[in-house]
């Protein structure tokens, strides 16, 4: 927590709401999982490279990940790269 402190918090936009309602439409994230579709979409809408979770549930989770893709892409995104910080590289960060 001590490394993101810095990081700036990243807005909720309309454009946020509505790619989270689309992931939840098309049954990627089930409904119980709405923060979940959130947390995805406001890293997909504000350009992230990186989306760090340790949900491997709904978020961190290779069935889903295509689905994911393929939802942005079809919205004009790009989804981040989405992993665990353990698979991240301490060397990024720094």
């Amino acid at each position: 927590m001590k490394a993101i402190r810095s990081f700036p918090l990243l807005e909720i936009t309309d454009e946020v709401t509505e790619l989270a309602e689309k992931i939840l439409r098309k049954g990627v994230i089930p409904e119980k999982g709405a923060r979940d579709a959130a947390h995805i979409a406001v890293a997909v809408c504000h350009g992230m490279d990186f989306l760090l979770t340790w949900n491997c549930r709904h978020i961190a989770n290779a069935e889903k990940i295509k689905a994911l893709e393929n939802i942005c892409r079809s919205g004009g995104y790009e989804l981040p790269v989405i992993c665990t910080p353990e698979e991240f590289s301490e060397e990024v960060i720094i």
